[in-house]
């Protein structure tokens, strides 16, 4: 794939989905990428962002070098035993091997379209290749949605599973336990949209998303306690339908009968549950919600039951495509971001504006994507309207304030089912 060599150190790239790359050059600490290299790059074109990487391993524990914005290089440093590489751990792997990486890639960030899980698949993949090692798809993503945990954020994993499970073509319902991917055919007459809200929100630096999961953790455990299941052992919302065996339907109305619409205290959820505060802070919540005042449970877990239902909604209407398809889908989008912003309340006003506006020209649904707090929105189009589309909505959210400095190719763009992650080899 490139012009130049390093004698006869192999050399790759890896491309997860939006898309992030990472190139290897090299598999020990030493090798320096030279400027033709980047140059040269198949993938890199002006204007892209990218930074030139080198990790170090040993047993003392990994060191970083990189070369930042302003051209000079950075080192981290992080001690064996408090950063572990998942991959290795899983092979039963001690002595790593570091490796010359350049990253890349033209997702925005804290955008709400995966850039960060783009980014744990490719290293997740690189290391792999490095190893010399295989892994199925559905275990690499596990060990993936598994290594985002150690920034912090109580995430799930259908990012990581869409990035390796996505063929090209056809969109995929992703079930968990076990983690499976299942084919949904869009319809032909529809686009769908993306559209920026140039809201930043870093979910790793905000309590916002953990507390989302803390309070679907404790509506869950309330819920399974209320029905006489071992509540001590439920953690998702999933799980107390799947131990009564009922539908989404009944646990909306399971929700309704047991849980208050009212904010619930810490000192009251201990007492639902017969624990101690210190116990709900200690064994429950994450350090960054340990001092939350209210939880909203009954919002929250109506928000979860109602929103899986209509994914299922939405595969069945793809299933059966009545003449009325775009339609009816776009009414569930609308839906979605109904409940998104009044009962999950992970919306913000400038997503809000753009989903109005987005539905004004032409959308026959709108919703946020993503965690939320910002990021983008993805608007359901039919096909013969994509042009004025895009045309008015530019002009009615993007050029009519500062919005327009934003590149107006990660602002607002059409987009369709993609593959999922991939390597490419140098022959």
């Amino acid at each position: 794939m490139f012009n130049s060599k390093f004698g006869s150190v192999p050399k790759f790239y890896v491309r997860a989905p939006g898309r992030v790359n990472i190139i290897g050059l090299g598999f020990c600490f030493g090798w320096r990428l030279q400027e033709n290299d980047i140059k040269n790059s198949p993938i890199l074109s002006e204007g892209r962002a990218y930074r030139l990487l080198w990790i170090f391993c040993s047993s003392y524990g990994c060191r970083t070098r990189y070369v930042n914005s302003c051209g000079t290089c950075e080192n981290t440093h992080s001690p064996a035993g408090q950063y572990q590489s998942l991959v290795p751990e899983h092979f039963g792997l001690s002595d790593l091997t570091g490796m010359n990486c350049l990253v890349d890639g033209n997702i925005p960030p804290s955008s709400g379209l995966s850039s960060s899980s783009a980014l744990v698949c490719c290293a997740g993949l690189v290391t792999l290749t490095v190893l010399g090692m295989n892994l199925s798809k559905v275990e690499l993503a596990e060990i993936c949605a598994k290594s985002e945990h150690y920034t912090g954020t109580e995430g799930g994993g259908m990012d990581q599973s869409i990035s390796f499970l996505a063929e090209e073509g056809t969109a995929k319902l992703i079930e968990f336990s076990p983690l499976r991917a299942t084919d949904v055919k869009l319809p032909s007459g529809a686009v769908f949209v993306i559209a920026n809200s140039c809201v930043e929100m870093n979910k790793a630096a905000t309590s916002h998303f953990n507390i989302r999961v803390m309070e679907c953790r404790l509506a869950a455990k309330l819920l399974a306690k209320h029905k006489c299941l071992p509540w001590e052992e439920v953690l998702r919302l999933e799980e107390v339908q799947a131990k009564l065996g009922v539908s989404l339907e009944e646990m909306l109305l399971i929700t309704e009968d047991t849980l208050h619409s009212e904010p619930y205290s810490p000192e009251e959820i201990c007492r639902c549950l017969g624990i101690s505060l210190q116990e709900l802070k200690t064994q429950i919540l994450s350090p960054n919600t340990q001092d939350v005042l209210t939880f909203k449970l009954y919002q929250r877990a109506k928000h979860v039951y109602s929103e899986a239902a209509r994914v299922l909604q939405f595969k069945k209407i793809c299933e059966e495509a009545p003449d009325n398809t775009v339609q009816l889908l776009g009414e569930l989008m609308n839906q979605s971001h109904v409940s998104c912003r009044d009962m999950y309340e992970c919306s913000c006003p400038e997503l809000d504006q753009l989903v109005d506006i987005c539905r004004k020209f032409g959308a026959q649904g709108s919703r946020l994507t993503g965690a939320g707090w910002g990021g983008c929105t993805v608007s359901i189009v039919p096909a013969d309207k994509l042009s004025s589309f895009l045309a008015n909505v530019h002009e009615a959210y993007y050029q009519r304030s500062n919005r327009s400095l934003v590149p107006e190719k990660q602002s607002l763009f059409a987009t369709k089912p993609g593959g999922g992650a991939l390597v490419f080899l140098e022959a």
